[in-house]
């Protein structure tokens, strides 16, 4: 997803909804460079390149702005242009955590499944400086991809509302909706102008313009867009500035987990937002709702291959849903196994036969990972219609499954829509080997900019913004230390 085309990811995104609990402020933990030492052979000492005065004031310049334009702090220190060699290693300091974060492996939970690529800068920042080319240089460090560049983009405005004061939290009262007038309704017309230039600031009248316009808001939070402003709208409308401009940051940070280049045919899931998206010819073709794992059963962010589906796929019950949900049903209500259509395999294992009633649906699409997660159908439609859809034990179900099997088999002649929807009446239970494996990404996206520019934000249902800046703080307090 270069940068010509990912706008049009981010959009598609905008389909998604947030989850109903009310959007908490992320932490207040201020996200700074990471600082570490240039890595060292074992046979020889690395040889920094030698900068000139010029370059030397140049790079005092461009560093601190870069830092504060790539989100790596919030209130970067100045350099010295003096100290010719610490500019040289922040310089490349700056370029690791620009280009590929700044974790390391130990810092990585297990179930961000993401790493990014091995990446040296010195080669790099040499040529640069043997060039007179410094500029360029830093310009070509970060995600080449527009959804990078949203983020990068909305950081600028959120950084410009904060400074300014940001916006004032909203009074609590009854909620209001299209008739309602006074003071709060007011409040509510400049708390939304502050991020939709299309709302008046005048009027204490709630009338369709604002209507439509709270909508609009709702639409951005991933909220039922109803226009009324209730517990949940007037959460997310109070969640402060400051805390929006560091939930960009950690999303900038993600991003530079991917590679520098994304495959262009490829399967994507927004866990946070609870949405797929099929790219064909790095072009979005196929977007539907999915329910994604509830917290404490969190759907992991990887990268695969979906190399098969399965019709009419059993469930193999993972032995801590057996134990924690299946045995106690049965226990409470025996023969409640039997009734759903459950197996005793080797006197301990359960196994769902495939059916109507089988927790996978009708659909089952195969990726190796060490997390043991998939995409499915499922027989429970019912929590596509809602607005908070984290719900399953980690794994992906899909709203549209079928029309995911059509596409992914599509370049097989043995796999025609109608040949796949005889086998699904059929029953039984065929794996379908794609014809040529699709790439899988499963991503945690709690802001993202759509193609208009306008950001979104979601709730961070797993804790992972606040989880990744404190990982960041601590270890750049690590390396502060180590410096001393």
């Amino acid at each position: 997803m270069r940068r010509t085309s990912a706008a049009a990811a981010m959009a598609a995104t905008i389909l998604s909804a947030m989850p109903a609990a009310a959007q908490v402020a992320p932490p207040t933990v201020q996200p700074t460079i990471q600082q570490v030492p240039v890595p060292a052979s074992a046979a020889a000492p690395v040889v920094l390149p030698q900068i000139s005065e010029a370059q030397a004031a140049q790079l005092a310049a461009l560093l601190p702005a870069d830092t504060i334009a790539q989100g790596l702090s919030l209130n970067p220190r100045p350099e010295d242009p003096a100290a010719r060699e610490q500019l040289v290693r922040d310089a490349l300091d700056h370029a690791r955590a620009v280009h590929s974060g700044r974790l390391a492996e130990e810092d990585f939970q297990r179930d961000w499944g993401l790493r990014p690529p091995a990446y040296d800068p010195l080669p790099g920042f040499a040529e640069a400086v043997r060039t007179d080319r410094i500029a360029a240089w830093i310009a070509s460090l970060p995600p080449p991809y527009a959804g990078y560049d949203g983020l990068k983009a909305g950081l600028v405005r959120y950084r410009a509302i904060a400074a300014a004061g940001g916006w004032p939290t909203l009074a609590a009262g009854p909620d209001l909706t299209v008739g309602a007038s006074g003071a709060r309704v007011l409040a509510l017309r400049q708390r939304l102008a502050v991020e939709d230039k299309d709302v008046a600031t005048s009027g204490n009248t709630f009338d369709a313009a604002l209507l439509e316009a709270v909508r609009r808001a709702q639409r951005r939070y991933g909220l039922n867009p109803t226009g009324t402003v209730a517990g949940q709208t007037l959460a997310a409308l109070n969640v402060p500035a400051i805390a929006r401009v560091r939930q960009i940051m950690a999303n900038m940070e993600r991003w530079r987990w991917l590679p520098q280049e994304l495959p262009k045919d490829r399967v994507q899931v927004n866990i946070a937002a609870a949405v797929m998206t099929v790219f064909d010819g790095d072009a979005p073709v196929l977007s539907m709702r999915a329910v994604t794992g509830r917290p404490g059963d969190e759907t992991p962010m990887l990268s695969s291959m979906i190399h098969s589906v399965v019709i009419n796929p059993p469930w193999n019950v993972p032995t801590s849903i057996a134990t924690k949900e299946l045995w106690p049903k049965e226990k409470k209500s025996p023969g409640y196994l039997k009734r759903n259509g459950f197996k005793v395999i080797d006197g301990t294992r359960l196994q769902q036969q495939a059916g109507d009633q089988s927790a996978l649906g009708r659909f089952k699409f195969d990726f190796d990972n060490n997390f043991s997660v998939y995409l499915h159908d499922t027989p429970s439609r019912a929590k596509f219609a809602s607005f908070s859809r984290l719900a399953s034990h980690g794994c992906v179900r899909l709203e549209k499954p079928e029309q995911l099997a059509d596409l992914l088999l599509k370049g097989d002649p043995t796999w025609t829509p109608e040949a796949i929807a005889a086998q699904v009446q059929k029953g039984e239970t065929v794996r379908a080997r794609l014809p040529k494996p699709v790439a899988v990404y499963l991503l945690y996206w709690t802001a993202f900019a759509s193609g208009n520019g306008q950001m979104n934000f979601r709730d961070d249902p797993y804790g992972w913004d606040a989880a990744l800046a404190a990982k960041i703080e601590a270890r750049s307090a690590r390396a502060v230390l180590a410096s001393r």
